[in-house]
């Protein structure tokens, strides 16, 4: 087995394990919560979700494999990094939207990780071309979810003292 082949598998495993850890607070919360929420007309069918998920953490996995496994340098390591942040505000976004059931805390998670999506991009071009290209379809589908997560947040507005809350748990968490 080769070392790419090996270290694309187990950045995949990584990238999914992300989105498995983070099912079940927005499961638990989409009965409840979420469709209780007013959703504008674009919202999705909540089965797409899923297996949209699955494949941009397999996407993200196997970019990151392609990375993890190019010679150490500065360029690679700062790569690396920006990569294993965004996975961490992946994951802090279902924490904040669905488990803190706060549209604003869900924005102030997923404008930051659109922007170290986009800098990925930008890191691992230079270093391989097919790493960043893989990052293109997970950065469509967040500024999609930023939108719907800002339209979720006007449509739904909730008593200031919540968003209050939630801006002091962020505060908190960073």
């Amino acid at each position: 087995m080769s070392p790419l082949f090996l270290k694309v598998i187990v950045s995949i495993i990584v990238s999914e394990l992300v989105g498995i850890l983070s099912a079940p607070i927005t499961i638990n919360a989409i009965p409840g919560w979420y469709a209780q929420l007013t959703k504008p007309p674009f919202n999705p069918p909540n089965w797409i979700f899923g297996p949209v998920w699955t494949f941009l953490y397999m996407l993200m996995g196997i970019s990151f494999g392609i990375i993890w496994n190019m010679k150490s340098s500065k360029k690679t390591k700062k790569a690396k990094i920006y990569f294993l942040f965004q996975l961490f505000l992946n994951f802090l976004w279902s924490i904040g939207f669905f488990g803190l059931h706060s549209p604003i805390m869900g924005l102030a998670i997923i404008i930051p990780l659109w922007i170290l999506i986009l800098l990925c991009i930008l890191r691992f071009y230079p270093l391989s071309k097919i790493a960043s290209y893989l990052f293109i379809p997970y950065l469509m589908w967040v500024s999609f979810a930023a939108i719907l997560n800002f339209s979720l947040f006007i449509l739904n507005q909730i008593a200031p003292y919540s968003y209050l809350k939630s801006y002091k748990l962020a505060l908190a968490i960073f």
